[in-house]
């Protein structure tokens, strides 16, 4: 996986273009992240067709929000096709995976609070 290393400025007030601060490579799944503190991460990806983050667990609640694209997420063995505009929740400590079925682009947002 690909991470974008230049600086995202995240002003308060400002707005960003989202969709456009990832691009596709072929073959690849390129992220950038926007934001990581201790409370979590905001982070964009870009998956090429075909491209996954196989099945992992993390102690945080996640939501996947599509910006372009379909992707496959399967959330605790249960698969759900996700398409632009729409959003889904990996709930932490239940295995999850993201497979692309087109190029898609997301952003994920994770919440560093331990799920108990």
């Amino acid at each position: 996986m690909a991470t974008d290393k230049r600086n995202v400025n995240v002003n308060g007030g400002e707005s960003l273009d989202l969709e456009n601060l990832v691009q596709y490579q072929d073959g690849s799944i390129v992220s950038r992240t926007l934001l990581e503190d201790q409370s979590g991460t905001l982070t964009v990806f870009s998956f090429d067709e075909g491209q996954a983050l196989s099945e992992h667990t993390v102690p945080y609640n996640a939501f996947v929000q599509v910006l372009d694209g379909e992707a496959e997420i399967a959330v605790g063995g249960t698969p759900v096709t996700v398409k632009k505009g729409e959003i889904v929740l990996m709930p932490g400590g239940i295995p999850h995976r993201v497979r692309a079925q087109k190029r898609f682009k997301m952003l994920l947002t994770m919440f560093k609070t331990a799920v108990t």
